[in-house]
C-alpha cells in the first residue's frame, strides 16, 4: 500500500468534470484506488463517491493505492490532480 497528500489546484474544486476524469484515470488500474478528505473516504473509481467527498479549490487529500500496479497508479493520479485533471 501507498499514499500520499496532494492539494487539489483546479478552480472549482473536485466538481463533475474533474472528477469524471480522475475516476477515469484511476479505472485504469486494478489496485483499489481511495482518498480520504477529513472524514470521509472515497472511491476514486466512483463518480458519485468523488463527487460526495466535497473537496474544493485549496483542499488537501491523502490518495491512496493498494494493489499490484499501485506505485503506477499512485504516480499518474499525482500527475493529473497537479496538472489540474484538465481545466
Amino acid at each position: 500500500m501507498v499514499s500520499q497528500k496532494v492539494t487539489i489546484k483546479n478552480p472549482t474544486g473536485l466538481h463533475l468534470r474533474p472528477a469524471g476524469i480522475l475516476c477515469k484515470e484511476a479505472i485504469q488500474y486494478k489496485s483499489l484506488i481511495t482518498f480520504s478528505f477529513r472524514d470521509t473516504v472515497a472511491n476514486a473509481k466512483s463518480v458519485l463517491s468523488v463527487l460526495g467527498a466535497c473537496v474544493k479549490s485549496g483542499d488537501e487529500i491523502t490518495l491512496t493505492c493498494e494493489g499490484e500496479d499501485e506505485e503506477a497508479a499512485l504516480n499518474a493520479l499525482v500527475t493529473a490532480i497537479e496538472n489540474g485533471l484538465g481545466e
